[in-house]
């Protein structure tokens, strides 16, 4: 089948009128920079390249899908939350969004911090090469085996999440003969405006210990009891993908009270406050992320604001960015397969992955935006869907976006900013391959995470 035979969707004119979609671009070949890694353009017959190698090498050399992390991009932005922070603040990389030992390598050279989340992370860390006391280590459930090898390994800090991690914590510590550095992790109350099952710092839900009932007061004062214990400051999180930093603000403020109370109650000043990560970054042309300096100013004229009206002297701010280091610096390719066009409605254009390497559109209601990358199209936009090829319906990459109308079986099209939690959440569902990531930089390609195989999940399989 020809690219232009096979029949298309709706048309853009035909859906405005319905008024659930916006306009699609002028010309579907301009990429959006705001979406798309630094280094990626398009070339003189209108494909895609990254770190000046194309799509159409890269998909032959690795295949599909695949993701394709821009590793100059990844540590100009480490290099730049470094340099908004500068050095009376530390920047810790959240591990979660994305890790390999390649990243771990990358965020020692460009001097950043790393929060893992799991023993899986901290063992990546560690082996990877970054120093313990460059670590953080979340959760809200750390068994006793993951606190024994953190603390063995003179973990940086660990973000204490419940009462009786309070004890465990330091129980384990006073056992191995150390003062394990901690802080405790405190819910505000604050509603961030994102998906709830992002939002991490209202009281109904398993992160923290509340502030509003005097329960964090309580977890204070019994880390201050405890002789395995040093209690560096306390930590907030208010949730993930924001734009607006008003939920900050009201944060910082009542973390900031609460140091006071700490003060007037204990004679201590808690020398550190962790503010967390959650800033969010563009998936499609309708978002506006900020700036690292712009975030690094606001946060820090927030605290200090705070601090001076409580009489108390400002503290050392950590943040976590993650998502805004490496979602931006990493798109996924993909190949066309089966065209289906609904009479009406829109076209469906499945490609050969799907959920199984990115989930967020089905959990989140996460939305994305996609390009033809192969070559370039003067055929007018039609609205698609983008679906994966595993059996529900649900499996949904992109919800509904506009591609060229002579998209074709073979085509290669590129979802942009998948570096964070995609290949972090990826899955065997359907015996699905988890595709590799390829590290592209200054016209050379290298795996970083190899694809799986048929044999890896029979090698799982002993039955």
């Amino acid at each position: 089948m020809s690219r232009s035979a096979h029949p298309a969707g709706p048309r853009h004119a035909d859906v405005l009128t319905e008024g659930h979609y916006s306009a699609p671009a002028a010309d579907l070949n301009v990429l959006d920079e705001k979406v798309w890694s630094r280094t990626v353009t398009r070339d003189a017959d209108g494909a895609l390249t990254v770190g000046g190698i194309t799509v159409a090498r890269l998909a032959e050399e690795f295949g599909t899908p695949a993701y394709f992390l821009d590793e100059s991009d990844f540590r100009a932005r480490c290099r730049a939350w470094s340099e908004a922070f500068g050095p009376d603040a530390d920047v810790f990389y959240a591990g979660k969004a994305f890790l390999s030992r390649a990243v771990v390598r990358w965020l020692k050279e460009e001097g950043l911090n790393l929060d893992v989340c799991s023993g899986g992370e901290l063992t990546t860390a560690l082996d990877a090469g970054m120093p313990a006391e460059r670590i953080a280590f979340h959760g809200n459930n750390k068994t006793v085996a993951e606190i024994e090898r953190a603390v063995e390994a003179g973990i940086g800090r660990i973000v204490l999440d419940s009462f009786q991690e309070i004890v465990r914590v330091a129980h384990i510590a006073q056992r191995h003969g150390v003062r394990q550095r901690v802080q405790i992790r405190v819910t505000v109350g604050v509603e961030a405006h994102t998906h709830e099952f992002i939002a991490t710092a209202h009281e109904d839900q398993k992160f923290g210990i509340a502030l509003a009932d005097g329960q964090a007061a309580e977890a204070v004062r019994r880390a201050l009891s405890l002789d395995g214990l040093d209690l560096i400051g306390v930590h907030s999180h208010i949730g993930s993908q924001i734009f607006d930093m008003a939920g900050f603000e009201v944060s910082a403020r009542r973390v900031v009270q609460l140091l006071a109370e700490i003060r007037d109650e204990h004679g201590v000043e808690l020398p550190e406050i962790d503010l967390g990560g959650g800033l969010g970054i563009a998936y499609t042309s309708e978002d506006d992320p900020r700036e690292p300096h712009e975030i690094a100013k606001a946060l820090s004229d927030i605290v200090t604001r705070e601090c001076e009206s409580a009489k108390l002297r400002t503290p050392r701010i950590s943040v976590e960015p993650g998502r805004a280091i490496v979602g931006p610096t990493a798109f996924t390719l993909y190949e066309v397969g089966t065209i289906k066009p609904l009479e009406g409605l829109r076209t469906y254009v499945s490609v050969d992955g799907g959920m199984s390497d990115n989930i967020r559109t089905a959990l989140y209601d996460a939305e994305y935006s996609v390009a033809l990358v192969s070559r370039a199209s003067d055929a007018e936009p039609m609205l698609v869907r983008v679906v994966g090829k595993h059996c529900e319906s649900g499996d949904i990459v992109v919800k509904d976006a506009f591609l060229p109308a002579d998209l074709a079986p073979g085509d290669l099209i590129a979802v942009p900013a998948t570096g964070a939690y995609c290949r972090s959440m990826a899955s065997n569902y359907n015996h699905a391959l988890r595709p590799p990531v390829v590290a592209v930089r200054d016209g050379e390609a290298r795996v970083i995470v190899r694809r799986e195989t048929e044999e890896d999940l029979l090698r799982l399989d002993v039955g």
